[in-house]
């Protein structure tokens, strides 16, 4: 992949659309010299895998217009004029309460559109637009502190699977494009999104007890430590996460690239690249192939939070994004909070 040559525009047929893709010959990722051609036909080769984690999904998108060294943008609105008559969406709200009409895949020439107009990351809402305001994909963001990395995570990653197995769950994992590990679950569409965040804060702290040698939950990065810090605020409303298959914007050109759970302990992220990974998906096939097979029903989960409750240890604070929340502790620093006590 790659290129110099200066070309013309092209139209290519995409799910029985025509995409037309402009400035083929742009350089986007410099080091290995991926043009915006290689970005598009990378989304076409790893068709069927992006859909299954984009379809029906309201998807913000990280557009880099002039390559990955330039002007980034998340667009949350999709223009009303413009467009291709047949680009769908979806309405979704704002913790504001504002609303916006997202992109919403019906198909793959969506996402061919959506990397035609710059973007290089998708950034799917785990809701579909039957509803969406009831999330049915649950996420465990594994994010390494300072002092940690990618085997940390990885080492989490396990003690997340151990967990799940005893809660008859089925976890899928994938790398993140960088140094973290994330697992998704199919969930049954019954819960608000407080509801799962809240689920997944009882998840987290289940896994934290366990192991507080390697695992946190403190939202204040002065409170963490060297530890894998279990994301919760991931599932709250207009938190998104790179999808599976999609690319990320750094140097390399990684791809969020799902693994089996056996393999995982031996990968290297930085091996998962637009330039390697759809030969590999076309080799060994899609391991998150079966995600929507049986989706959980997180009771479990929500009795673990009542049992949390009862025992002193409630909700946890929200992004600053959010409006103050019913139950929410303090949102303050714990160190500005002592000098302000003090």
């Amino acid at each position: 992949m790659g290129g110099t040559t200066r070309s013309a525009a092209t139209e290519v047929e995409v799910a029985g659309r025509t995409v037309r893709l402009t400035s083929p010959d742009r350089v986007i990722f410099p080091g290995p010299g991926y043009t915006k051609s290689d970005v598009f036909h990378y989304y076409l080769a790893v068709g069927d895998a992006i859909m299954r984690s984009l379809r029906d999904r309201p998807t913000t998108l990280q557009r880099f217009p002039e390559g990955v060294e330039g002007e980034m943008f998340f667009q949350k609105r999709v223009p009303a004029r413009g467009v291709p008559p047949w680009l769908r969406t979806a309405e979704i709200r704002f913790p504001s309460g504002r609303s916006a009409d997202e992109l919403c895949p019906a198909d793959l020439a969506h996402v061919a559109w959506a990397a035609q107009m710059g973007t290089i990351v998708f950034h799917p809402w785990p809701v579909r637009v039957a509803d969406v305001d009831r999330p049915d994909e649950l996420r465990i963001d594994l994010d390494p502190q300072p002092g940690t990395d990618f085997a940390d995570a990885v080492e989490a990653a396990g003690e997340v699977r151990a967990l799940l197995a005893e809660l008859g769950a089925t976890g899928w994992p994938k790398t993140s494009g960088g140094r973290g590990v994330h697992v998704y679950l199919r969930i049954q569409p019954r819960w608000t999104f407080t509801e799962v965040r809240r689920a997944t804060i009882a998840f987290a702290r289940e896994v934290e007890r366990r192991r507080p040698d390697l695992v946190t939950t403190a939202w204040w990065k002065e409170q963490r430590g060297a530890h894998v810090f279990i994301d919760y605020n991931q599932m709250a409303r207009d938190r998104t996460i790179a999808c599976a298959y999609s690319l990320r914007a750094n140097a390399r050109a990684t791809v969020s690239t799902p693994v089996t759970w056996d393999e995982l302990p031996d990968v290297d992220p930085d091996d998962f690249h637009l330039g390697s990974v759809p030969a590999r998906l076309a080799e060994r096939g899609d391991p998150h192939a079966g995600i929507d097979d049986t989706p959980w029903d997180i009771t479990p989960l929500l009795e673990w939070a009542d049992r949390d409750d009862a025992g002193g240890q409630g909700d946890l604070p929200y992004p600053p994004d959010h409006p103050k929340m019913p139950g929410e502790p303090r949102r303050v620093q714990p160190s500005r909070a002592k000098r302000s006590t003090s």
